[in-house]
This record gives structure tokens, sequence and C-alpha cells, in this order.
């Protein structure tokens, strides 16, 4: 082998040693970013799923609306208690039937299924009658629900800002 050969060889070696890396590189990112995505999708249950038990035992994330006469709260151990009842969990139905104030709105009204939650924690403002309530945490052997992350969205507070939407 002469010089000139040699020196070929270790020119593709080095790159060769450059292309698997970056191969590796793209492979690990590319592995980060789907766990990435998987690891933020937010699905929460209804409360008819959350009754129904076809469910896990801990961390549950379950959606309902708030009953406003049903809020109990001790200021002095900061235990807050409250039910929620089932809004359906799929946006077409939600939109069939008016949006989410209107949902929320009927659900209050005339709850079908409802669970007790227990949190610990101070009392969030927007706690009150007909508020969309996301809980996270674990359901209870002896039926409620206890609640480490309450997350609370009140659209009829909103509704009157939002731009009349145009009909297509």
């Amino acid at each position: 082998m002469n010089n000139n050969e040699q020196t070929q060889k270790i020119a593709r070696l080095k790159i060769n040693k450059f292309t698997i890396g970056g191969l590796i590189l793209a492979a690990a990112i590319v592995m980060l970013v789907i766990s990435s995505i998987r690891g933020s999708a937010q699905y929460y249950y209804t409360v008819d799923e959350l009754i129904s038990g076809n469910t896990q035992q801990q961390n549950l994330r379950v959606s309902g609306v708030v009953l406003g006469d049903t809020i109990e709260y001790d200021q002095t151990t900061f235990d807050l208690i409250f039910t929620i009842a089932h809004i359906p969990g799929d946006n077409k139905e939600i939109e069939e039937a008016g949006g989410l104030a209107q949902v929320l709105h009927e659900a209050a009204l005339n709850p079908a299924a409802t669970i007790e939650v227990v949190y610990h924690g101070e009392k969030p403002d927007l706690l009150t009658n007909e508020a969309q309530a996301i809980v996270t945490g674990s359901l209870g052997e002896d039926g409620r629900f206890y609640a480490d992350e309450l997350l609370l969205k009140c659209p009829s507070r909103y509704e009157d800002s939002l731009p009349d939407q145009v009909e297509q």
C-alpha cells in the first residue's frame, strides 16, 4: 500500500465515525421528542368513566362541573371538599349541546353522575358553581376522589369577551 491509499483509508474511517456518531445523535433526539410528546399528552376521564370502575387507581385525571352548593372549606386545616358532576369528554358532543358554558350549566342543574372530591390546599377563587374542575389524584376506597392537583376553568367568566364567531 502506498502513502496515498493509506491516507484515503484513514479519511474514510473518519467519515464513517462521524456518520455513525451523527446517526446515533439523531436517533437519540428523535427518541427524546417522541417521549416528550407522549409525556405531555393530557387525557382525562369523565365522572361516568371513573364511577364505572374501568380506570386505574393512581394518577387519575378527572373532569367535571363543580356543584356550588356542595363546596365546604375549612380555613384552619385547608381541607376543601366539593362534588363534581359528569360532563361529556367529547368536544363534538359539547359543541352540539351549545358549547362548554351550556354543558356546564345543564350538568350543574341536572347532575347525572357525581363524585365527591377532597383536596388539601388554598381554596381557589375560581371554585364556584358551574366551574369546570380538572382534578388529578386517586380514587379512595371510600368512593371519594383525593385530589393532589386542582385546575379550574370558568368559561362563563370569559363568555362576554369572546368575539362573535363567523359561521362557515
